[in-house]
């Protein structure tokens, strides 16, 4: 069973030269624009593979001439790709950690608990994973005073300096180019220091806490100038979420207020990454800038997107000297002018708009998005939480239901975590209130509640995991929003199905790993309906991981059902919309949107009112998430205008996700 499909979703083929050049000569030209070595892979499993095997050959190396090899960790989930590949060499290839020392680049302070935190973080993923004696694992002190915080680095600090420094620094980019949480002004000049995280630091901190409440306003770290003095850099950055921080790193100039740039002028630093961060560096976003690129019809489309930008035209007013001035005189030799390139690119764009989204019946379908027949069709819409489907495509749910189609929604996850203590003592009140009035507090039910309500108010401390009590009757409230919500869309009680999967079901931020059991419910409910089409979060840019979780049981179960021979007449759409947009090459289907049809959306998002104004997980971006699909949407459509087509009010959009062999 398949279980990470979604690291396999490509928008475009990238040609393989482009990120693995064959010789100097391709090299150096691709590289043009970069400021620091680059190593891109496909997938973060092939780059974290690939370092492995660099840092081991490094370590065998040291332990040959009796050295000492000295390697400092960052934090997060950036370093996991390339741990977990030295478990398995530790394993497999019994690679040994005789004479290495780990040293944790920061630790959060103060933490409430020690399975908290950094260290804590290194050992679950890695350290109790390898044999390695813990007088080699270096870590702060945070067990001492606020006003002694110097101390917490004394034996850190001494330990390094003994050790002579460190061999490797392996470091992920934060999402603002920080680096071992040293943020903007902390560059050059710092040393060993407290650090004030930001909103943004904490966000990503997360995954080394099981609650968001728990992460600490402060960090010890250690500051630039131990980090400069390292023999070997490398940074980290995995996904989509990183690729407009990686291209400022790598390719515009050193920037104080970007930490991570600063190595640009390490003699012996690098950075790893997968294509999907590398999405914004030119010799994969704009390979026509670097060398002479394989021309596929997604990638023209691009570059005229581009050109637009460029230029400030739209698609017709394109001419030939704006293709030879922007380095794009191929495609006037391919397509023999820039008229006959314009004209197919914009019919090519066009044909992505349709206000029919199920297919338009008794219509010439060849240059529709989506197939006339069978009409209706059935629709299954996955949605992660009980609300992402109206906010990523509540103007596609709703036109779907008006257009009679058999519509039904799935909720993958009951989203409990993500309601407010507040919200539930609210409701336990009001259930309470109905008991006195009717003279029943007696009644055990009641009681059951009042005792849920005092451990709430008085019993539960920041941090603690939710209960099962606390947790269903969390789920129970956003379950009956998302019911609302649907019947404010049009659609019946009995098309909404609440799946529920075990992977989420923990209580805490941290989830267990997808599993054969969360499947198999997905691969049976998707089984039961045999739908002609289906629409999954392609918004893989979740900071808590759950969408991209969510669509790993879809596909999978997708993928175990594929012998069955009506998924062969399924179209699968992937949507976003919470976390970010698709990009307009890579758009297959944009669905407009009226100004009325834009506050209906509007007032489907608000039915889930507990996700309102103090919704606990609202990430980095603070509009709300019924302004941050507004905006997207409205963006998308003035894309759309801007390239010379129709001024709709909003637009969605959606990518067709083809099954992977």
């Amino acid at each position: 069973m398949r279980l990470n499909l979604t690291s396999q979703i490509s928008l475009e083929q990238v040609e393989e030269r482009l990120y693995n050049p064959q010789n100097e000569y391709e090299e150096t030209m691709l590289t043009s624009y970069e400021r620091i070595l680059t190593h891109i892979y496909p997938s973060d499993e092939q780059a974290g593979a690939e370092l492995a095997l660099r840092i081991a050959k490094d370590i065998k190396s040291h332990q040959d001439k009796g050295e000492t090899y000295v390697l400092g960790i960052s934090g997060g989930t950036s370093p996991l790709p390339v741990l977990r590949e030295l478990i398995k060499l530790h394993e497999s290839e019994k690679l040994s950690f005789e004479g290495v020392h780990i040293f944790p680049l920061y630790e959060f302070y103060p933490l409430l608990n020690d399975n908290e935190g950094v260290l804590a973080h290194l050992r679950e993923e890695f350290l109790n994973k390898i044999s390695i004696s813990d007088s080699c694992v270096h870590s702060f002190d945070i067990r001492i005073d606020k006003d002694d915080i110097p101390s917490s680095w004394t034996d850190y600090e001494r330990a390094l300096s003994d050790l002579g420094g460190f061999d490797l620094c392996l470091m992920g980019i934060g999402l603002r180019g920080t680096v071992a949480t040293n943020a903007p002004g902390d560059v050059l000049s710092s040393s060993y220091h407290l650090v004030v995280l930001d909103d943004t630091s904490r966000n990503e901190a997360i995954s080394s806490f099981n609650l968001s409440d728990n992460v600490p306003e402060t960090a010890v770290s250690i500051g630039m100038n131990e980090i400069r003095a390292a023999k070997s850099v490398v940074l980290l950055a995995w996904g989509e979420a990183k690729k407009e921080i990686l291209r400022q790193v790598v390719e515009e100039p050193q920037d104080d207020n970007i930490p991570a740039s600063i190595f640009q002028t390490h003699p012996r630093a690098c950075v790893y990454t997968d294509l999907e961060a590398a999405d914004e560096l030119a010799r994969i976003h704009t390979p026509w800038r670097v060398t002479d690129p394989r021309w596929t019809d997604k990638l023209v489309r691009r570059a005229l997107v581009w050109l637009c930008n460029q230029t400030g035209k739209t698609i017709l007013n394109l001419t030939n000297q704006d293709y030879i001035t922007h380095q794009l005189s191929d495609l006037l030799r391919q397509y023999g002018s820039a008229y006959e390139c314009n004209i197919k690119v914009f019919n090519d764009i066009q044909n992505t708009i349709t206000g029919w989204p199920g297919g338009k019946p008794n219509a010439d379908d060849s240059k529709r998005p989506e197939r006339a027949l069978p009409f209706p069709k059935r629709v299954i819409i996955f949605s992660p939480h009980p609300d992402d489907d109206v906010i990523s495509m509540g103007g596609t749910f709703h036109r779907l239901v008006k257009h009679g189609h058999d519509v039904h929604v799935a909720y993958e996850t009951s989203g409990n975590i993500a309601v407010n203590d507040e919200e539930v003592i609210r409701y336990i009140d009001f259930v309470h209130a109905l008991y006195q009035n009717a003279g029943r507090e007696d009644d055990e039910l009641c009681k059951k509640l009042l005792e849920t309500r005092c451990y709430l108010t008085e019993v539960k401390k920041e941090g603690d995991n939710e209960t099962d009590e606390t947790r269903y009757l969390k789920g129970t409230i956003r379950r009956q929003e998302a019911r609302t919500a649907d019947r404010h869309v049009g659609l019946k009680d009995d098309h909404v199905h609440f799946l529920d999967l075990p992977f989420y079901e923990t209580g805490a931020i941290k989830k267990k790993p997808l599993s054969e059991e969360d499947v198999l419910i997905v691969k049976d409910f998707i089984q039961s309906i045999k739908p002609h089409m289906i629409f999954v979060a392609g918004d893989l840019r979740d900071p808590h991981g759950t969408h991209r979780v969510a669509t790993n049981a879809v596909l999978a179960a997708l993928d175990e059902l594929r012998g069955e021979s009506w998924l062969k007449d399924c179209r699968i759409w992937m949507y976003r919309g919470a976390w970010a947009e698709w990009n307009i090459d890579d758009i297959e289907m944009a669905v407009p949107m009226s100004p009325e049809e834009l506050r209906f959306k509007r007032d489907s998002i608000l039915k889930h009112q507990t996700q309102m104004d103090a919704a606990p997980f609202l990430g980095d971006d603070e509009r709300l998430f019924w302004q941050r699909s507004e905006d997207r949407n409205r963006g998308t459509a003035k894309i759309y205008h801007d390239l010379g087509f129709a001024r709709y009010e909003a637009i969605e959009a959606f990518v067709q996700y083809h099954p992977v062999d």
